[in-house]
């Protein structure tokens, strides 16, 4: 057993897998095919590619050789890449002039599939990539996103929010991605309408380099901004009458409370003018009976509550 150190990670190569890769090659399985008769997979879901982890990948094979072959299938012409991108970069960055291929006879469908699986089990995909990748495999497929969900592993739930991310526009995508911003950052800004406002926004989150928590606050600021002001009631007096029907409702409560309020109405030119008058005798009197009755307090059921 042997270590292989690649970007700071230490990747066990297992004596089984090399006695395996082996045995293939003495099968005549794996072919050693010029680099240059080999084309990208066309349903390759990965748009970036870190060109430090290829040069270090590239100086890896050519100190170790290549530990796994890459998958192909033969087309018209050459080869196609079913997978093993990273291998294949890695190798033509180093010059090297073949590399090991396991040839494979599968259809165009097949050979999205597996390219596409192949990408969504590893880790380093981006948000947006992931989501393209999974709707090209729903797509390819042609199965209901349930059902791809339970192949997949994951629930319904997570599918559709993964999906929900190509909603964003690509000026937005390319924020998020440059900025290395998560896929909780990006379905943060779906909650915002109006592109220029998600341009906006995802630039203000990338320049004050917000965290998730820090990006929903903010964006929960933006959406209370945009809110309508609450409408104010508008009461409409159709009689003036109903108003002072409910003056004089309060001055008989009192009355019959034993307070001999006594009411009167004034009117000139520009207003109309309401007062009650309660003599201060019968008003502590009244207050005086009833701090002495406090403790068995009795209401008038009849009585109405006078705001």
């Amino acid at each position: 057993m042997f270590i292989w150190k690649f970007m700071e990670n230490y990747v066990t190569i297992k004596p089984e897998a090399m006695r395996m890769f082996d045995i293939l090659k003495k099968q005549g399985r794996i072919e050693s095919i010029p680099v240059a008769e080999i084309i990208p997979n066309r349903f390759q879901p990965r748009r970036t590619f870190d060109e430090k982890e290829l040069f270090a990948l590239g100086e890896s094979i050519r100190e170790n050789g290549l530990i796994q072959p890459v998958a192909v299938r033969k087309i018209p012409g050459g080869f196609e890449l079913i997978s093993g991108e990273r291998r294949l970069r890695a190798c033509k960055i180093i010059g090297r002039p073949k590399i090991e291929a396991i040839v494979y006879e599968i259809e165009d469908r097949e050979s999205a599939v597996w390219a596409l699986i192949e990408n969504l089990q590893r880790s380093d995909l981006g948000p947006f990539e992931e989501a393209e990748a999974l709707a090209k495999l729903i797509a390819a497929w042609s199965i209901p996103r349930e059902e791809a969900a339970k192949k997949l592993g994951m629930a319904p739930s997570t599918l559709s929010n993964k999906l929900r991310l190509l909603k964003l526009e690509p000026e937005v995508q390319r924020i998020i991605t440059e900025n290395s911003l998560t896929e909780r950052h990006a379905r943060e800004l779906l909650r915002i309408e109006g592109q220029k406002e998600r341009e906006e926004a995802a630039k203000h989150i990338a320049a004050k380099n917000l965290n998730v928590s820090e990006t929903e606050r903010y964006i929960i600021k933006l959406l209370e901004k945009k809110k309508p002001a609450p409408k104010k009631t508008k009461y409409i007096v159709r009689d003036l009458r109903l108003f002072i029907n409910t003056f004089e409702h309060a001055v008989e409560v009192m009355n019959c409370a034993g307070l001999c309020a006594v009411s009167t109405v004034t009117e000139s030119d520009e207003s109309i003018t309401y007062s009650v008058c309660v003599p201060k005798s019968k008003a502590f009197s009244k207050a005086a009976k009833a701090a002495d009755e406090s403790a068995a307090p009795v209401r008038s059921a009849s009585a109405p509550s006078v705001i």
